[in-house]
């Protein structure tokens, strides 16, 4: 069984970070890129990085970089965000989420196939 498993969200102030885990079982991790998003409410849900589990290439979006970090522990299967200088607009949940696409970075959650469940981020200002 496929499974995702996200954790580490939060209640932050303005500035302040948070460490997201997705801890991913089930399949081949090391053939899949793993993505996190997010989707605040009234919004429609955003890619926010992705990582390449073979070769670690990253991207971020343009909201986020120089802000996140993304990495991953394939020996313990599972993908972090790292997320600094968190802003009130960062708010939502985040979701991670892994595509068995490769080539190039895929940002649209209809590209990718398996979803964990969601961790709530709260930035107050």
């Amino acid at each position: 069984e496929v499974q995702l498993v996200e954790s580490g969200g939060g209640l932050v102030q303005a500035g302040g970070s948070l460490r997201l885990s997705c801890a991913a079982s089930g399949f081949t991790f090391d053939d899949y890129a793993i993505g996190w998003f997010r989707q605040a409410p009234g919004k429609e849900r955003e890619g926010v990085s992705c990582i390449s589990s073979s070769d670690g290439s990253t991207y971020y979006a343009d909201s986020v970089k120089g802000r996140f970090t993304i990495s991953s522990d394939n020996a313990k299967n599972t993908v972090y965000l790292q997320m600094n200088r968190l802003k009130p607009e960062d708010t939502a949940v985040y979701y991670c989420a892994a595509t068995p696409l490769s080539g190039r970075f895929y940002t649209k959650p209809a590209d990718y196939s398996y979803w964990g469940q969601g961790t709530q981020v709260t930035v107050s200002s």
